[in-house]
């Protein structure tokens, strides 16, 4: 009998019990994602119901599929405030990414006691709320004329936004190999090229985390939103699905047909960029 057969049955008793202390853990688990996914679940199917369908029978399947709600939710409202909100979450997500990048840049390649003072202010942006600035926030853009636009909603996210992502993007800025920026200078790269060649190439995974955060932040903030917006035409979704629960308070499909509408965006985001947010996270949870 080999060596690697004689290895391989002394390996089997220690797997199977592995696997028995496990498997409490995979059920509890596989028990918490139902618990999460069940009420989504629950607002897809509930979203192609009558309004009789929701009351009559909450639990079971629609008799029909009444693909007709979205159509009547996206023409009630549902558009106006779903491009408003892409509007805000792309140029907040842009804005934010970059200028963490362009921040953390800087206080890598420096090292010196600027760097440090900016690395203190970013990290004590952490523990500053936003419903403590909102008066002075509030009083700010109303002197600069801002007040019932995009632009009040955009530059308070960049600013909230901007600590979590530098200290991100710094923690994997400062692993990067000296030696490849120096390749990279007697290459001929002046500054930015040699962050716009070296860090943002092999920054990926952290900008992809950063950008994914900044996203779901922009996308769902309700506060600013329906204090620093006013008129219908300039809300986002979480601010517009307050109107829009009003005006149809008794059309619990069509309403429920705007949550999936409003919730779907973000799913998808996360969907295809786990890969890179899950290895951003990583990266950024043991370095720096």
């Amino acid at each position: 009998m080999s060596t690697t057969t004689i290895s391989t049955i002394h390996d089997k008793p220690k797997r199977t019990r592995e696997h028995v202390w496990n498997s409490p853990v995979y059920l509890l688990l596989a028990v918490y994602a139902i618990v999460i996914a069940y009420p989504l679940i629950w607002m897809v199917i509930s979203s192609f119901k009558t309004s009789a369908e929701i009351y009559g029978d909450p639990w079971g399947l629609p008799q029909t599929w009444l693909v007709q709600n979205y159509a009547q939710a996206w023409e009630k409202g549902i558009s106006g405030y779903f491009v408003n909100s892409l509007v805000v979450t792309v140029v907040t997500t842009i804005a934010t990414v970059l200028l963490a990048a362009l921040c953390a840049y800087g206080m890598v390649r420096m090292a010196n006691r600027v760097a440090g003072v900016v690395l203190i202010l970013a990290m004590g942006g952490l523990v500053v709320a936003p419903q403590v600035s909102l008066i002075p926030l509030y009083q700010m853009l109303d002197a600069l004329g801002l007040l019932d636009t995009l632009w009040a909603m955009i530059l308070p996210y960049v600013a909230f936004r901007l600590p979590m992502a530098i200290l991100l993007i710094r923690s994997v800025f400062l692993a990067i190999p000296l030696e490849l920026v120096d390749a990279a200078t007697i290459d001929g790269c002046r500054s930015l090229g040699v962050f716009r060649h070296v860090y943002l190439p092999l920054s990926r995974s952290i900008l992809v985390t950063a950008g994914v955060l900044t996203a779901y932040f922009a996308w769902n903030e309700f506060l600013f939103a329906i204090v620093f917006v006013n008129s219908d035409s300039s809300r986002t979704i979480p601010a517009g699905l307050m109107s829009f629960r009003d005006a149809l308070s008794t059309e619990w499909g069509v309403l429920l047909a705007g949550l999936v509408i409003a919730a779907l965006p973000i799913i998808i985001v996360f969907l295809l960029l786990q890969r890179y947010f899950v290895a951003g996270i990583a990266a950024g949870s043991v370095k720096g």
